[in-house]
C-alpha cells in the first residue's frame, strides 16, 4: 500500500500537468480518428484514470472511505468493459483536471513555528561565585541571578533586581514603543533589552517561560483548526448508492447494459468536483489583484462564515511608528517652537525610538536640523540630559526631572493628563532646572482605517479591537474608528482565549494582525489575515491570508468576495446536480449513449468553469 501511495505522489503538480497535456492531445487524436496503431484514448485512461483507480482502491481498503473517485472508477471500468474507451478517457481527464485545481489551492508548507523557535534565547549570563559566566539558557534555574546587557534578549522570565532600562516587548504585547523598567519590574523571555544593563532574578524558566508558552499556543491553535472537506467527497456515499441503484434497476428493467453504463458515466461527479476548486481559484486570482496573498486553499471558504473581525491596533489600524502630536510650553517666555528645538537638540544623539521620533518630526516641521548639543548623556529608563546653547536641558519622565533637581510643577504636569488619557506617551522637558513643557507622542492612525471599519460593519461583520496596548491608547483609537468592543492589555494567551470563547459560542472570528504576538491568534481564528508589508515573518507564516501592500481598505472587498464565491459555488453545485439527474432520466430512456452522455455531463463542467471565471474580475459595489 505504501508503494502505491508513493507512486501517486511522484512529481506532484508538475506530473499532473504533463499527464493532462498528453491526455488532451490523445483525446483530440481519438476524436479526429488519426491513423495510430492503437486507440489514443487509452493514453488518457492510463495517465489520468489509473491514479483515480489506485486512490479509490487505497481509500476503500485502508479505511473503507467512499469518495467521489469510487464512482468515477466504476464508470471507467464499465466504459472500458463495453468498449467505450473515449468516454472513459474523457471522464478521467475531467476528473484529473479538477484534482489539479484542488491541488493548486492547497497551502504551502509553513515555517512559522521554526521561526518562533529561533527567537528562543540560546544563552544567559549567570552571576555566581563573585563572577559572571555564560551558560546555555536551558540550564537556568529558578532563583538564579542573571545579567542582561544592552541589545541582548532576556533569557527567561524574571524580576529586575538592579539597574534601569527600556525593554522592547513587541514580541509579547505588540506595543510599538519600548517600556521603561527598573528594579522590581518583571521582564519576559524573548523581549529585547534596548539600552541599560540590568540584573534579574529568574522566575519562570524552560517550558514555563513566555516564549515557550507562545510556541505551544501556536502549535495547539493550528492543530485545533478544522479543515473543510470537499462537498463531492462529503456526498460521495449517497452519490455512489444512487448511481448504482439507478444503473442496476435500469439494467434489470431494460436488459440493456449500455444504458446502465451510460448512467454511471453521466452521474460521474465531474462538475460537482470542479464546482468548488474552480470558484476558489478564480476568487484567489481576484484577491491577488487587490493585494491579498491567499496562503490556504480553503481560507476564502472559511472567511465567508465569519461574523467577527478582531483587529490588532499597532501596525494594523495604526502605522506602528510614534509621531509628535503636541508640543506644550509651560513658561510664558519660552515659545512652543523654542521648546521643540531644545527638546530635539537634546534628543539629537539619542538611540531611543521616542527620541528619534522627536528629531525626525522637528526636522520635518522646521525644515532644518536641530542644533547640536555641547554635551549629551543618556539615562536608560528615564530619558536624556544635554547642554544646548548654554542651557541645561533634560527630557524624559518625571523621575528623571526629579533626579536632576528640576523644579516639578504638578499644575503644569496636569495639562498633560488629557494627552495621557488618549494613550499618548509624554516627554517632559526641563530647561535650566525648571519644568518648561512637554511633548506628547502617539502612534498615528492609518488614514483609511475609519472608512475600512465602517465598510467592514456594512459587510455584516462586527469589528473588535484586540490589542496588547494599554486601555487608554486602545480606547482612543477605538473611538476614532468607531469600534465599540475593545479588549486591551492582551497577552497572546488572552487573545487566544477570547477567540476560543467567541468561536465556542458560534461566533466565527477573522483575526487581522501584524506582530509576532499575534501569531497564536492568527492560527486559532477561523481565518487569520496578516499585514504582509509591516508585519513580522512569523505573523505572515501563521496566517491564512497576507495583505501584501498593507492597504487595509481592501479588506471589505475580501469579505464580500468570499461570500460571492460561496454563492457561485452553490450555483455550480445546484446546476451540476440538476444536470446529472436530468441526464440519468435521458440515459434510462436510451436517449443518451455513453459517449454523448460524457459530452453532456462535461458540458456541465464547462458551465461550472465559465461561471466561476466571472469571479476573476468581480468588484464589490459597496
Amino acid at each position: 500500500m505504501e508503494r502505491l501511495e508513493a507512486f501517486l505522489d511522484w512529481g506532484g503538480v508538475r506530473k499532473d500537468v504533463v499527464c493532462l497535456v498528453i491526455s488532451a492531445a490523445a483525446l483530440a487524436a481519438s476524436i479526429f480518428h488519426l491513423p495510430l496503431p492503437f486507440d489514443a484514448a487509452w493514453a488518457a485512461i492510463v495517465l489520468c484514470g489509473v491514479p483515480i483507480l489506485l486512490e479509490a482502491f487505497i481509500g476503500l481498503v485502508t479505511a473503507f472511505d467512499i469518495k467521489a473517485d469510487v464512482l468515477v472508477s466504476l464508470a471507467l471500468i464499465a466504459s472500458v468493459c463495453i468498449g467505450e474507451t473515449f468516454a472513459a478517457g474523457e471522464v478521467a481527464f475531467i476528473m484529473q483536471l479538477g484534482a489539479l485545481l484542488e491541488d493548486l489551492t492547497v497551502a504551502r508548507a509553513r515555517a512559522g513555528i521554526e521561526k518562533l523557535v529561533h527567537l528562543t534565547p540560546r544563552t544567559a549570563r549567570l552571576l555566581a561565585d563573585g563572577g559572571e559566566r555564560v551558560i546555555p539558557a536551558e540550564q537556568v534555574q529558578v532563583g538564579d541571578l542573571l545579567r542582561v546587557l544592552p541589545g541582548e534578549t532576556v533569557p527567561v522570565d524574571g524580576i529586575i533586581t538592579a539597574g534601569e532600562t527600556s525593554i522592547d516587548q513587541s514580541v509579547m504585547t505588540g506595543e510599538s514603543l519600548p517600556v521603561d523598567k527598573t528594579a522590581g519590574d518583571s521582564v519576559s523571555s524573548g523581549t529585547v533589552n534596548q539600552f541599560g544593563a540590568f540584573d534579574m532574578r529568574a522566575d519562570k524558566v524552560g517550558e514555563d517561560s513566555s516564549i515557550q508558552r507562545m510556541i505551544r499556543l501556536v502549535q495547539s491553535a493550528d492543530a485545533g483548526k478544522a479543515k473543510i472537506v470537499g462537498l463531492a467527497d462529503r456526498w460521495a456515499t449517497w452519490i455512489v448508492v444512487i448511481a448504482l441503484v439507478s444503473a442496476a434497476v435500469t439494467w434489470l428493467v431494460t436488459g440493456q447494459i449500455i444504458r446502465a453504463v451510460t448512467i454511471l458515466v453521466v452521474f460521474c461527479p465531474c462538475a460537482l468536483v470542479l464546482a468548488t476548486p474552480t470558484a476558489i481559484m478564480a476568487a484567489i486570482g481576484n484577491a491577488t489583484r487587490h493585494g491579498f496573498l491567499v496562503r490556504e486553499g480553503d481560507a476564502l471558504e472559511r472567511l465567508a462564515g465569519v461574523c467577527l473581525a478582531a483587529f490588532d491596533k499597532t501596525g494594523t489600524l495604526t502605522r506602528g511608528t510614534p509621531r509628535v502630536t503636541a508640543v506644550q510650553s509651560l513658561q510664558p517666555q519660552l515659545s512652543r517652537e523654542s521648546l521643540y528645538a531644545l527638546a530635539a537638540a537634546a534628543e539629537q544623539r539619542s538611540e531611543h525610538p521616542l527620541g528619534r521620533a522627536v528629531v525626525r518630526d522637528f526636522q520635518a516641521e522646521a525644515g532644518a536640523s536641530a542644533p547640536e548639543p555641547e554635551s549629551f548623556e543618556m539615562l536608560p529608563g528615564r530619558g536624556v540630559r544635554a547642554c544646548v546653547d548654554g542651557h541645561g536641558v533634560a527630557a524624559g519622565n518625571p523621575e528623571l526631572l526629579r533626579q536632576t533637581g528640576a523644579v516639578w510643577e504638578e499644575a503644569g504636569a496636569a495639562l498633560a493628563e488629557p494627552f495621557r488619557e488618549q494613550g499618548c506617551t509624554i516627554i517632559y522637558v526641563a530647561v535650566d532646572g525648571a519644568l518648561a513643557g512637554f511633548l506628547a507622542l502617539s502612534d498615528t492612525l492609518r488614514p483609511d482605517a475609519p472608512d475600512t471599519i465602517r465598510a467592514v460593519r456594512a459587510a455584516g461583520v462586527t469589528p473588535v479591537l484586540l490589542t496588547g496596548d494599554h486601555e487608554n491608547a486602545a480606547r482612543y483609537i477605538a473611538n476614532q474608528v468607531q469600534i465599540e468592543s475593545v479588549r486591551a492589555d492582551c497577552l497572546p494567551e488572552d487573545k487566544l482565549r477570547w477567540i476560543d470563547a467567541s468561536q465556542a459560542r458560534g461566533q466565527m472570528v477573522c483575526m487581522v494582525g501584524d506582530g509576532i504576538n499575534d501569531a497564536p491568534a492568527l492560527k486559532k481564528a477561523l481565518v487569520g489575515i496578516a499585514m504582509g508589508g509591516v508585519g513580522s515573518d512569523i505573523a505572515v507564516d501563521a496566517a491564512d491570508i497576507a495583505l501584501v501592500n498593507d492597504e487595509i481598505r481592501e479588506l471589505p472587498h475580501l469579505l464580500r468576495l468570499s461570500r460571492r464565491m460561496m454563492r457561485t459555488i452553490r450555483c455550480n453545485l445546484a446546476f451540476s446536480m440538476a444536470l446529472n439527474f436530468a441526464a440519468i432520466v435521458l440515459a434510462m430512456t436510451g436517449v443518451l449513449d455513453p459517449v454523448v452522455g460524457a459530452l453532456v455531463h462535461n458540458a456541465g463542467s464547462v458551465f461550472v468553469i465559465l461561471n466561476s471565471a466571472f469571479l476573476l474580475k468581480w468588484k464589490s459595489r459597496a
